[in-house]
């Protein structure tokens, strides 16, 4: 007994001393506190500083809500309702007028129109301006697709042209409210991301049914698309980053209405580029949307989705299944999976088509914001 004692407390010793030498990251599991900010149904939500007061705001569907404590909510809208849906399927910050206000980009899949709403810096209603017919909107992003240190705006419109459009500026490079489009090619399906794939220090767009590869001249010469993958329903935005750190950037792309969550690692062939496909979750579906941020300010990124709950109503393969909100942490081999929320209806949080990171309250910690038909919540990054 003594010497089972003794084997009992060097083992105890051991694990402690293997603890103090393990990397704190994956010691450690990051703690989110829940906070409910409106049981509305709209699928997407930003994040800006509205009123210009140096705190940032919440801002989703009808509603922009104050912060820093987000409890006095502000009438933006009225928007279209089509069955389930809030017509309203993204929320991506942008002076598009020049005034000094922030407004924002959004479009829908039922309109078939890229739109953007003026912020009027008062209570008063924001206009709803068009920018562009484009088809079924499934989502919209903003990249900087030229290089030039502004963004454009790159709507997913599956069965449609892929376009992204510029703002215009004058010379002192402020926005005149007027867009350019590009046209990268002719059709595409669902699912987008960008990054620069073949090194060029160009970007290039991932779309489901490969990657298009940017010319020189990304406004005026053609893309050129290489059809090495089928990422079929795939999320928006596609991930492009280099997973582990060979130098080739790689592809982290989940199923937006199936079952799935995959990375494509890049190899080269000579010439060729191939990637092969690793499962990170295939246990879960709807992974719609993700984002790709450090959260544990380890310096490493930590890849941030989960389930939009009931994309089509329900009926999607694992429609009906419990939403969830995860992050996965790259541990040199693999994706190892974090839960910050999961549970059936009512208990867990999915994500929603649009959802936004950001540090609330500048306290140095990334909170999560997450819209969608099962409510609008922020999980707040509170210290392990």
């Amino acid at each position: 007994m003594a010497l089972m004692g003794f084997f009992q407390c060097l083992m105890l010793g051991f694990g402690l001393w293997f603890l103090t030498l393990w990397p704190l990251q994956y010691r450690t599991e990051l703690r989110f506190k829940k906070q409910l900010i409106a049981s509305e149904s709209a699928e997407s939500v930003g994040v800006f500083d509205v009123n210009g007061d140096q705190n940032l705001d919440i801002v989703s569907g009808s509603y922009w809500y104050e912060g820093p404590l987000f409890l006095n909510r502000h009438f933006i809208g009225q928007v279209e309702r089509v069955g389930e849906y809030f017509d309203d399927f993204s929320t991506i910050p942008m002076d598009v007028d020049g005034d000094g206000k922030i407004d924002f980009i959004t479009g829908g899949w039922f309109s078939k129109t890229l739109r953007w709403r003026k912020n009027p810096g008062n209570d008063q209603e924001w206009l709803l301006l068009d920018i562009a017919s484009t088809g079924n909107i499934e989502t919209i992003r903003a990249w900087d697709v030229d290089g030039d240190g502004f963004e454009e705006i790159v709507p997913n419109t599956p069965g449609n042209p892929l376009i992204y459009y510029t703002l215009k500026r004058d010379n002192k490079n402020k926005a005149l409210a007027e867009f350019v489009k590009t046209r990268v090619i002719d059709k595409h399906g669902h699912g987008l991301g960008f990054g620069d794939i073949n090194g060029d220090g160009r970007g290039d767009f991932i779309i489901s049914e490969g990657w298009v590869e940017a010319p020189d001249d990304r406004n005026n010469k053609p893309w050129k698309l290489h059809p090495d993958f089928d990422l079929k329903d795939a999320s928006i935005p596609v991930i492009v980053t280099d997973v582990n750190k060979d130098g080739l950037n790689d592809l982290i792309a989940g199923h937006g209405h199936s079952y799935g969550l995959y990375w494509y690692e890049q190899k080269r062939e000579g010439k060729s580029v191939i990637f092969i496909k690793h499962p990170i979750d295939p246990y879960h579906s709807q992974f719609h949307t993700m984002e790709w941020e450090d959260l544990d300010h380890d310096g490493q990124m930590e890849l941030i989705t989960g389930k939009r709950y009931r994309a089509h109503n329900g009926k999607d393969p694992g429609g009906n299944d419990s939403p969830g909100l995860y992050y996965f942490k790259w541990n040199g081999e693999s994706f190892t999976k974090h839960v910050i929320s999961f549970g059936p209806f009512g208990l867990g949080k999915g994500t929603g088509i649009f959802f936004a990171v950001a540090d609330l309250h500048k306290i140095g910690r990334k909170d999560i914001v997450v819209a969608g038909k099962d409510g609008l919540y922020v999980f707040f990054n509170e210290k392990p």
